[in-house]
């Protein structure tokens, strides 16, 4: 069973950066893809970003695109997200999930969703304010 640790989340001023990390543990980061979502109070969770096993497939959600990136080290079993020129609407907490897959389809528009992830972590905390 993958246990997911999260770890970056901090209160930033709007146009901020922060990196945001997800470490895994008890199993091989290589054959899981791993997303990032979020969820704002009140509302539902959303997915951000997604990686897949090898990298070859990368997907981000509208908003995100152009501020945010992903990327993964297999080696160091962490999978990175990095937020930059955050907005208020950015808040939220950020959680980490991860399905292990021979199929990378997982990181594209058509499968990229909680219910397809069966393993979390437990998030840590980002808000955007001034």
């Amino acid at each position: 069973q993958v246990r997911l640790v999260e770890s970056g989340g901090d209160l930033v001023p709007p146009g901020g950066s922060l990196r945001l990390s997800c470490v895994a543990s008890g199993v091989i980061l290589d054959y899981y893809n791993v997303g990032w979502f979020r969820q704002a109070p009140g509302e539902q969770r959303e997915g951000v970003a997604c990686i897949s096993r090898s990298a070859r497939k990368i997907y981000y959600a509208d908003d995100v695109k152009g501020r945010f990136t992903i990327s993964r080290d297999n080696a160091e079993k962490t999978v990175y997200l990095h937020l930059n020129r955050l907005e208020p609407r950015d808040t939220g907490i950020y959680y980490c999930a991860a399905v292990p897959s021979n199929d990378e389809a997982y990181c594209t528009s058509d499968y990229f969703g909680p219910d397809f992830f069966p393993s979390w972590g437990q998030g840590t905390q980002v808000t955007v304010s001034s």
